[in-house]
Formats: C-alpha cells, structure tokens, sequence
C-alpha cells in the first residue's frame, strides 16, 4: 500500500480534528465552505483541524455532521459510544429482497412478462400506497421486488420498437421508486446504481416526463452528496430540453419541469445565492399555477399545495431564520394529500424554527411528522439532529420531550 494513501477516519484512531479534514476532503469543501454551511468561518475550521480548538459541544457536532453527512456520528468524532446513524438509515428490514431483485442478472427466460397495462396499474397502485401508508417503506418494500423483476422481463420480451420504448418508459419508474426505498439506506453505491439505470431506461424510452423525473431524482442525488455543479449539470440541461416543449405538454411534463425548476432553486440556495434561489422559485410557483386545481404529480407531489413548503426548504437552506420562520407558518402541511410529503414538510418547518431559536416549535412540529409519516422522520438526518440537540437543552422540559421523542424515533438504540 502506498504510503501517502488517505487514511481512513472510520478504521484508525484519529483525533478529532484529523478526522474533520479527512472527511472535509472526501466531501470536496473548502475550510471556507464548511465554515460558511455551519455559520462560521474557514479559520475557525482550520483551528479544529490543527487541534487549536478542542472538540466543539454536541450541536456544533451535529452541525458539522450534518454538512459533512457522516454515516455515524462516531465517524466524526472517534467515540464509539456515539454511534447513531444520521444520513444513513438503520436498514429497513425488507432492504435485503429488495437489493437482491435489483442485483440479480436475468439475461434469458426469467418470468414472463405480464401485460403492459397490467403492470402500469401495479405501478399506479404503488404509488398510491406510498403516498397514503404512514408505513410507506414497508408497503413499497413488499412491492418492488416483484415489480422490478417484471419490468424487466417487459423489456426483454417487448417485440416492437413501440413497445419496447414504453416498457423502458415503465422500467424507469420502478427505478425511481427504488430510489426512494433505498435512500438513506446501508448502501449508498446501490442506490447511485438505481439512479444510473432509470435513467438509462427513461432516455431509451425518450418520454420526456421519464427523462424529466430521471433527472430530478438524479439532481438531488447529486446535490445531497454536495456535488453542486453536477446537480446543476443535470437539472439545467434537463429544463433546456424541456421547456420548448411545455406550450404543448401535459400536466405531468408541466409539473416535472416545475419540480426540476425548484431544484434549481434548491442548489442555487445551498450556494448561498440568495436572488437566484428565489428567482427560480417564483418560475416554479408560476408553473404550479398554471396546474389543473387540485392536480398533484404522484412522483414529485409538484402542486399548488407544495409549492409553499418548497418555500420553507429554499429560506432554510439560505439560513434565513427569521425569513424561514415566517414560510414555515404560512405553509399549510394539512393541504399536502401525501403523508411523507406532508411529513417532509413537517421536518422542514422544524428546521425553520430552529433555525429561528424556537427549539419548543420545533419539536412539537417534528412530533406531528412523526404522526403523519414515522419512516419519514426516522431516516431523516435533519430530524435527527434537532432532537439529539435538544435532548442537550439546558431546559429540563425541552429535554424531557426531546428524550422522548429520540425515543419513538429509535434513537435510544442506534
């Protein structure tokens, strides 16, 4: 092995500081960067690093945890003791079959393909359940197995060029909805799979509402691993070719290239690029107006009724407090007909009102995300965070609801 290889801060016992620069370059930031993401400055980062400054309190820890999006806060800080998984699930208990259907080679013979409309109502019925099911990994989870294997064999079997178009069409949104079962689960490289394959499958299929959804999922793949000008490599070519279209494209093109243009958005704001965050965002708010009432894309869930929680995330993501307060309480989750969505929005409105140094809101909002989706809270690292800080309260009360809500999240026994 050579000798100037990057150790590895999850294998050697490194000190905190070593640990933090090891894991700031595996992330791609600058000391600049990561000190201007937890709202302090890059010779503050720099002062960690070189052990000028002891290991900072627990919140400042999950900050930096968060930013860096550690599998483990014991990764971070050397202490075995704190192994609780932020970024990265426990492991849903059905991820086992669901990784083998999408690992398993089927080069001949297999199950035979059923019936083309047969399995676009599975597949509409799928999403359904994940929008309804407050246990929406568990329902997907027992579905997708069975789902990816047949797509498959759809492809294989098609016998024109028609219907091969429309099964890859098919195949990439059983790939997008993988993608969702697999986030935040025990295998990141599985799920950067997932997302190279549907699209794949969705530009074989050239259907733009499959490039269009293939790109949005990939986008924030890219985002949420801090590849930034990737993410706008993606998304904004993606619009390009999207938006000669729209005059005449349904509903659903319409809605993707709202969720794409929000994303945008999303990117621009984690840049710190405030007029361009906002400025996409009022795009997107104008395609979501120009939607069918009460229509709500059972992908993205691009709405008139998300479009204002898309508000809270794009003031959060600019550390907004006082500005992320103010979205978050003219938001209504209530109208968002998803569960995991309206979950979602639930984690960000607490992010929102932490941000604004309202812990006791916070909280309350993340126990009613809990209540409209557990799995959702459960695999989300922001939630996490905001409890384990509380949990540190100097408040006995805020303590005590913090604690018990670690507890029902699963917190206590990671």
């Amino acid at each position: 092995m050579s000798t100037d290889a990057t150790p590895d801060p999850y294998r050697d016992q490194l000190l905190f500081g070593q640990r933090l620069l090891i894991l700031r370059n595996r992330r791609g930031l600058t000391r600049d960067q990561l000190g201007g993401l937890t709202g302090r400055s890059g010779s503050w980062v720099k002062a960690l690093e070189t052990g000028r400054l002891k290991t900072p309190h627990l919140p400042v820890i999950l900050r930096l945890a968060e930013v860096l999006r550690v599998r483990d806060l014991s990764d971070l800080t050397g202490d075995q003791s704190l192994r609780v998984s932020l970024f990265t699930g426990p492991g849903h208990p059905r991820f086992a079959a669901v990784r083998e259907a999408l690992n398993s080679l089927q080069l001949g013979g297999g199950p035979e393909a059923p019936p083309a409309a047969h399995l676009s109502a599975r597949l509409a019925r799928a999403w359904s359940a994940r929008h309804s099911a407050p246990n929406h990994r568990d329902v997907i989870g027992s579905l997708l197995p069975d789902l990816i294997r047949d797509a498959q064999a759809c492809v294989r079997q098609a016998e024109t060029v028609a219907d091969r178009k429309a099964a890859q069409a098919s195949l990439a949104q059983v790939y997008f909805l993988a993608q969702f079962f697999c986030a935040y689960q025990p295998d990141a490289p599985l799920v950067w799979r997932v997302a190279e394959r549907a699209m794949m499958a969705a530009q074989d299929s050239e259907d733009p509402h499959a490039i269009g959804l293939a790109a949005w999922l990939t986008t924030q793949a890219h985002r949420e691993s801090a590849h930034l000008d990737a993410a706008d490599a993606v998304n904004l070519e993606t619009l390009g070719y999207l938006k000669p279209l729209l005059p005449d494209a349904g509903a659903d093109v319409r809605a993707v290239a709202g969720a794409l243009t929000v994303e945008a958005g999303l990117t621009a704001a984690r840049r710190g690029e405030t007029g361009t965050a906002w400025r996409y965002w009022d795009e997107a708010r104008a395609l979501a107006e120009g939607l069918p009432a009460g229509y709500f894309h059972p992908v993205t869930s691009f709405s008139r009724a998300v479009i204002g929680a898309h508000a809270v995330t794009v003031a959060v993501e600019l550390h907004a407090g006082g500005e992320s307060a103010r979205q978050a309480a003219r938001a209504e989750a209530e109208a968002i007909p998803s569960r995991p969505r309206r979950a979602r929005h639930r984690i960000e409105q607490a992010r929102a009102y932490h941000l604004d140094a309202q812990p006791d809101v916070a909280l309350a909002t993340l126990a009613q995300a809990h209540e409209a989706a557990p799995e959702t809270v459960q695999y989300n690292g922001y939630a996490k965070r905001i409890v384990l800080e509380e949990a540190e309260a100097k408040s006995p009360a805020r303590r005590r609801r913090a604690s018990a809500l670690a507890a029902r999240l699963g917190l206590l026994t990671a």
